[in-house]
């Protein structure tokens, strides 16, 4: 089965394990049947951007030609970055797409990757945001207006847990299972003061507590990790081919090393399964 197409970002099920399809073009590889099978993916020189569809030679923000790394609000250092948001200084690359991506209600979470983290993200990207980041658990802690206050939020939390995940660590093995409710109640209450003091800046509000909020658990398609990491990269070796051990995050673990599938958005692939 040989299959080209440009790269997109693997599309997830949350399902025990998660179900995983890789899309190729028109085309959509679903990958869980294919664990234990020799894969091989070629690099053909060709980079499209996954916004504008324009041949660039080199790949900015996982996927997008230099024009539109630019212009594109979801480019901008307020998205990965949203407490630095400057929508309301009247800046913003795209008031519009703000109004729908950003001026929304975000929640904030704990997740167990690498170790204990905190992030946030929109409800209509629940679970995916969670898989997407290799989480064995996740707990839903506040809900909060818009992008910003939850970036403000976060970095309230981040003053004691990290918003970073080791993806190495996170792909040597499954993470010791944590009591995340026990752990969200000891944040609070270090944080309380400080979560009432941003809550009193005008405009803000306290963050919403989410009550009934339960632990979610995920599993992965992963029949065995590897015991060193090492990242497979197109740039630097176009023919990438392994035995598929499994599937986590946005990763294809294989027995000659792993590789970060949304990283190389926009790349024009052919994949096969020989034999």
């Amino acid at each position: 089965m040989k299959i080209t197409g440009n790269l997109q970002k693997m599309v997830v099920t949350h399902d025990d394990p998660v179900d995983y399809a890789l899309p190729l073009g028109d085309e959509r590889v679903s990958l869980n049947g294919m664990l234990g099978q020799a894969l091989v993916l070629e690099y053909e020189g060709v980079i499209n951007c996954i916004n504008c569809g324009r041949e660039t030679k080199k790949s900015f923000a996982q996927g997008h030609c230099f024009p539109c790394f630019r212009r594109l609000a979801s480019c901008d250092m307020c998205y990965l970055s949203p407490e630095r948001c400057h929508y309301y200084e009247g800046t913003c690359r795209e008031p519009e797409w703000a109004d729908e991506y950003c001026m929304q209600p975000h929640i904030v979470y704990l997740a167990n990757t690498s170790g204990l983290k905190v992030g946030i993200t929109r409800y209509s990207q629940i679970p995916v945001r969670w898989i997407d980041q290799g989480a064995s658990q996740a707990l839903p802690v506040f809900e909060v207006p818009t992008r910003y206050v939850s970036g403000r939020v976060e970095v309230l939390f981040k003053s004691l847990i990290s918003d970073r995940t080791d993806w190495r660590r996170m792909l040597k093995a499954e993470p010791e299972p944590m009591d995340l409710p026990s752990r969200r109640d000891a944040l609070l209450e270090e944080l309380g003061e400080r979560l009432q003091t941003m809550a009193a800046e005008p405009g803000l509000g306290l963050p919403v507590r989410i009550q009934d909020a339960e632990p979610v658990a995920i599993r992965y398609p992963v029949t065995e990790y590897p015991e060193k990491v090492r990242a497979l990269n197109f740039d630097k070796t176009p023919h990438v081919a392994g035995t598929l051990l499994g599937i986590k995050g946005q990763y294809l673990i294989l027995d000659s090393g792993v590789i970060n599938i949304r990283k190389f958005g926009g790349y024009r692939i052919s994949f096969d399964t020989p034999g």
